[in-house]
């Protein structure tokens, strides 16, 4: 299995379609055990400059203190990530589509996981 480079990885946190030599990767990281956890991570690295420039933006011109304006941000990384995660399987959906699964690909792959280890 071919893994991108980080530049690669980066690209596709950002939503662009990688190769099709990483299709197999792709599939992997959508349905291997820590899923939701790399998909947690692509979400953190996805916001990371967003949250650097509101903290310019908020801490430069404006009067408001970090003191302030690091738990306002924090509180605006969890509620994203709330959200985010409560969607993370049709969101993981539309990448596999995107890398030419066929719609439900991830969803029945990480049910067929799931039975194999309560099968155990």
């Amino acid at each position: 299995m071919h893994r991108p480079n980080p530049l690669q990885w980066l690209r596709y946190v950002y939503g662009g379609r990688l190769p099709e030599r990483y299709r197999e990767w792709v599939l992997h990281d959508a349905t291997c055990r820590t899923w939701l956890l790399r998909y947690v991570l692509r979400v953190v690295v996805e916001a990371v400059p967003l949250l650097v420039a509101g903290f310019a933006v908020l801490t430069l011109l404006t009067p408001a203190p970090a003191s302030l304006v690091l738990p306002a941000l924090a509180l605006a990384l969890l509620t994203s990530l709330y959200f985010t995660v409560t969607s993370a399987d049709e969101l993981i959906e539309v990448r596999l589509v995107q890398h030419g699964y066929p719609p439900g690909t991830g969803k029945a792959a990480r049910r067929r996981r799931s039975e194999a280890s309560h099968d155990r």
